[in-house]
């Protein structure tokens, strides 16, 4: 009777140990790394500690975040944190400040808010890490991935195989060339010429990520800045028209955007690129909100004054208690609610003109 007890013993442990490496394979990512580019949009904690007024750290930030304030501005999750999870990943994307040893393997969140495509944009935010500087730092990260595999060539199968996710170009407009005290772009450009040099420089850096291993692109196009709350705040005659010249100016940019991926998937033929339309998507939002759970679309959740558009949180500030029925956390960056319904949509196209060609769901399954 006690040899088959320990025999019944061993084919249940047997069994459970089965059940559970299902379980670890079925829980692997879709890729091995998640590599981010961007702005404040998608920080997460990459301008903790350096000398800039665009900083995150404090409270309400996070108020919904598990880890409470980290640099993100949100009341919670931003569009990449809802992104890692939906790719399968276990644990957010660690921010290149922070991420350290083997950590790197499964990518790293380069942003920095106040970033630009242009090395002056956000100037007079204090410090920021721009696309180029980005770029570099994950030159750093690449060399260190080389030492963890021991080759080059190991290293460039697995890079081969991650999703890079690039959203700059907002602080270009919001943070530049619609600041003409500050800045002379729009004194030097047309709306139209301003975005070529824009795409002529961010096309540098993205051949510069492909020459480094990156081979699966996600590029994001420009939200409605024209219609945050700030600038319905400075700008707007009613509190609730949308600014349309700087929409206007975004969409050019889009516009050049959405070509330049036609134009990498001819060129590149062993890379894929896609685009995503948050204008689009944040279009849909806009005009039926109540079909998103959204009641305020042109009001900060928190902020002071019109539309509660003042630049950002004061630190314990207290937010509105409904925040999940707020478009916008703070004067310029989407609530926890609408960040995770942009990055549903990115993953999984719910219209044709969400993604082009296709969304982030079938761009990591590609094969190259």
């Amino acid at each position: 009777m006690g040899g088959g007890f320990r025999t019944w013993m061993a084919v249940v442990v047997a069994a459970v140990v089965a059940a559970l490496n299902v379980h670890h394979v079925a829980a692997q990512p879709q890729v091995p790394c998640y590599f981010i580019f961007g702005d404040s949009l998608v920080d997460n904690g990459n301008n903790n500690n350096i000398e800039s007024l665009a900083r995150a750290n404090y409270f309400p930030y996070g108020i919904d975040f598990p880890g409470g304030p980290t640099g993100r501005f949100s009341n919670g999750k931003t569009t990449v944190d809802e992104l890692a999870e939906l790719l399968g990943f276990e644990d957010y994307i660690p921010p290149y400040a922070t991420a350290r040893g083997q950590d790197v393997l499964r990518g790293v969140n380069y942003a920095s808010a106040a970033a630009g495509i242009r090395q002056e944009t956000g100037g007079l935010l204090g410090a920021r890490i721009d696309f180029t500087e980005q770029v570099n730092n994950y030159k750093n990260t690449v060399a260190q991935i080389v030492d963890i595999f021991g080759n080059q060539d190991e290293a460039s199968k697995y890079l081969g195989k991650c999703i890079y996710s690039i959203g700059v170009g907002s602080n270009d407009y919001l943070n530049n060339y619609f600041m003409p005290l500050y800045y002379t772009t729009a004194r030097q450009y047309s709306p139209e010429q301003y975005a070529d040099a824009l795409i002529q420089q961010y096309s540098v850096q993205v051949k510069t990520l492909y020459e480094f291993g990156a081979r699966k692109f996600v590029l994001t196009g420009v939200g409605q800045i024209g219609c945050s709350p700030y600038e319905l705040a400075q700008n707007s005659p009613d509190g609730s028209t949308c600014v349309s010249r700087i929409n206007e100016a975004d969409q050019i940019f889009n516009n050049r955007l959405r070509s330049l991926v036609d134009n990498f998937n001819t060129d590149l033929r062993v890379a894929r690129f896609i685009y995503i339309d948050v204008y689009g998507i944040f279009q849909d939002l806009m005009d039926n909100p109540s079909d998103f759970g959204f009641r305020v679309t042109n009001a900060a959740c928190c902020g002071l004054g019109r539309n509660n558009g003042q630049l950002r949180c004061l630190p314990m500030q207290v937010p509105c208690l409904d925040r999940n029925d707020y478009l916008f956390w703070d004067a310029f960056h989407p609530s926890e609610a609408a960040n995770i319904i942009i990055a549903r949509r990115s993953y999984n196209a719910e219209k044709g003109s969400d993604a082009y060609p296709y969304d982030i769901n079938r761009l990591a399954q590609a094969q190259l």
